[in-house]
């Protein structure tokens, strides 16, 4: 099943679901990215990429900059990218905020219309492939703007266990998930707002060798790959135990680090 298939809703009604929980989506990833990056995924990231001082990267999909604002903290000259204009208002007023010199501006992560090939030593790109309904047109922007043998680290949600599909809960803290159609179809999926948003959700699933065969296609070798956990040093961390036990057991998120061969 092609993305254009799988879709009911044009690009048009997915930028106008992001710009209107811009605002929330701020107070979701604060300065320091919500309590699953904390505790589970940026470590891997922040693993993956090493020291990125004087390095020039591109935060894809960088929503309000948190991780952008990271990064140029930590010496690489960063540009951010976002097809949502609420979101780069908010991320442009952070990093002033800071006194950052962080380039923001709109464009989409699925052509990179605005930016020259071979220009960037690495890409980050977390938690936004997900949410794209061209897959293989992003995957292929990626490669087009690194540089050769240029990184790019992708964190998405883990495409075999969703973690906004109802589930069964017993005592002893057994999950079930349950799948409403085949895993192997691709679909796009709608949830119901959460916690302090106030909009749906609408994102598209794919199986993992979707993603893989994607990364192989765009000229990519996969150089690493984890499913983040929570690590005992950031035990702590965790607000209570039942966060805890969900940390260490439940397999939110993948995380690749690519690198560029053709």
């Amino acid at each position: 099943m092609t993305e254009e298939i799988m879709a009911n809703l044009d690009d048009k009604e997915i930028l106008e679901l992001w710009d209107n929980r811009a605002r929330d989506w701020d107070i979701q990833v604060g300065e320091d990215g919500d309590s699953n990056r904390i505790l589970n995924s940026d470590p891997v990231l922040w693993s993956f990429a090493g020291n990125v001082a004087g390095l020039s990267v591109l935060d894809a999909g960088c929503g309000t900059g948190y991780l952008a604002r990271q990064l140029c903290l930590k010496g690489a000259s960063v540009t951010g990218i976002d097809f949502s204009p609420q979101m780069i208002e908010i991320a442009q007023f952070r990093a002033s905020q800071n006194n950052l010199d962080i380039d923001f501006h709109l464009d989409s992560c699925t052509e990179l219309k605005s930016l020259p090939d071979e220009q960037f030593d690495m890409i980050v790109s977390n938690y936004v492939l997900m949410d794209l309904l061209d897959l293989e047109g992003a995957i292929r922007a990626f490669n087009r703007v690194l540089k050769p043998s240029g990184v790019a680290i992708l964190v998405f949600s883990h495409p075999c266990f969703p973690q906004g599909s109802p589930t069964t809960v017993n005592e002893d803290g057994t999950v079930f998930y349950g799948w409403a159609s085949s895993y192997f179809e691709r679909t796009q999926c709608n949830e119901q707002p959460w916690n302090h948003f106030t909009t749906p959700f609408i994102w598209f699933h794919r199986p993992l060798c979707d993603y893989w065969k994607a990364f192989k296609a765009a000229g990519f070798s996969v150089d690493e790959f984890e499913e983040p956990r929570i690590t005992p040093e950031r035990y702590h961390l965790a607000e209570n135990d039942r966060k805890l036990f969900k940390c260490k057991t439940l397999p939110y998120s993948v995380v690749f680090k690519l690198l560029k061969v053709k």
